[in-house]
């Protein structure tokens, strides 16, 4: 059986994080993503240190799988040409360059939009086409320092720090596939594709959630809090004899349950701590109840305790959740292959789907590997034709 978006023909001017990873996942869903790249140059994060497997970059491999690879010199007429009957064929095309880039290259929504009424084109950038730092520079950092997420990121009277994984970007990646799924279900409505401007710092906004609407409603401003919850206790991370570990038991029975784990059961009855809002009045003295608990056995010993009572688990460093046993049952560690029967691991795919009997994972491609093909293919070149252009560096 087909995977889901089977067909769909996705053109890529993204590069190094948001962009690459909104194709990934619609990559993974079967779409076909033809990755278009500067001839000889290609994406910057071909070559980020400081890992490697077979020439490609660990952290290119890590955005770019089942995509292919096109060479094209976007400046150049004859290179625009063969972008613009490559559009003609497409059904999205998705880049984040800066507000008014694509506009000076040609390849603006306006432009394909006349070659191709159905065409979806999606721009990612910091600040998004409009207001008025739309013209400004952003990288990850920037965007979760300006959005509001990393001034409570971090532990309490420190300096705030970036979250571990880069979600200015990524959140950037989730929310632009989730806008071109939604804008190819309307298209099938009305035959009509559309616009899409994803601001990184909007991304940021919207993940606020509660703490900006208890700022909107009580003029609270969000302050860190480390590993622990600002409404709802206990929620932490502690300390063991051997590992450390988090747990949430902020509900009454759960609270309850995890009492009678440290056989005090008489704690979740104490008017000090036997409601969500009495836990909050007094969570001082509630933690240092707990953190001298939870020091007097192992970590191994608390999971055993725990795990099948609470919400529980180790803190993992990488190499113990990429070797978790739900993780690899789930098929979150799977395997592409490269030439010379050489195999490499790599994440999986989470979108699980009772109608895609089998995920396909194809290896990250090779600067320009599919110029040929897909000039031959799906243009109907000439061998002459594709070796005068490559003579002429257009691809």
């Amino acid at each position: 059986m087909s995977l889901p978006l089977s067909g769909v023909r996705i053109l890529d001017l993204t590069l190094i994080m948001a962009g690459p990873y909104c194709t990934l996942i619609l990559g993974d869903m079967g779409a076909e993503v033809i990755k278009i790249e500067k001839p000889g140059i290609g994406e910057s994060s071909r070559e980020m240190p400081p890992h490697f497997f077979e020439g490609q970059s660990a952290y290119f491999i890590a955005m770019n799988r089942n995509k292919k690879s096109m060479t094209l010199d976007l400046k150049s007429e004859a290179g625009k040409r063969i972008f613009y009957d490559l559009a003609r064929q497409s059904d999205v095309v998705i880049d984040n360059f800066r507000p008014g880039v694509v506009k000076k290259l040609g390849v603006d929504f306006d432009t394909l939009k006349t070659m191709n009424p159905r065409i979806i084109c999606c721009s990612i950038s910091g600040y998004g086409q409009t207001g008025p730092f739309k013209d400004r520079p952003a990288f990850d950092l920037v965007i979760q320092a300006r959005g509001g997420i990393m001034s409570y990121t971090g532990e309490p009277g420190q300096m705030p720090v970036r979250m571990g994984a880069p979600m200015g970007d990524l959140s950037g990646g989730l929310f632009a596939s989730q806008g071109i799924l939604a804008a190819l279900y309307q298209r099938e409505k009305t035959g009509r594709g559309q616009r899409i401007d994803i601001s990184l710092v909007d991304c940021q906004t919207s993940l606020l959630t509660y703490r900006a609407q208890f700022y909107l409603v009580g003029k609270e401003i969000a302050r860190a809090v480390g590993s622990g919850h600002v409404s709802a206790h206990p929620i932490r991370a502690f300390r063991t004899r051997t590992f450390d570990v988090v747990i949430d038991a902020n509900t009454e029975s759960i609270f309850a349950e995890l009492c009678h784990a440290l056989e005090k059961p008489e704690m979740s009855q104490d008017e000090k701590f036997n409601s969500r809002e009495n836990r909050l009045k007094n969570k001082e003295e509630l933690y240092a109840i707990l953190e001298k608990a939870f020091l007097e056995k192992t970590g191994e010993e608390w999971l055993e305790a725990l795990e099948k009572r609470i919400p529980i688990a180790p803190i993992n460093t990488i190499d113990k959740a990429l070797a978790d046993p739900q993780t690899l049952s789930r098929n979150m560690v799977v395997e592409v292959e490269y030439e010379n029967a050489k195999k490499l691991k790599i994440v999986g795919n989470p979108i699980k789907m009772s109608e895609v009997e089998k995920e396909v994972f194809k290896r990250p491609p090779y600067l320009g590997e599919h110029t040929e093909e897909i000039l031959r293919e799906r243009l109907n070149y000439s061998p002459e034709q594709i070796k005068e252009m490559k003579n002429a560096k257009v691809v």
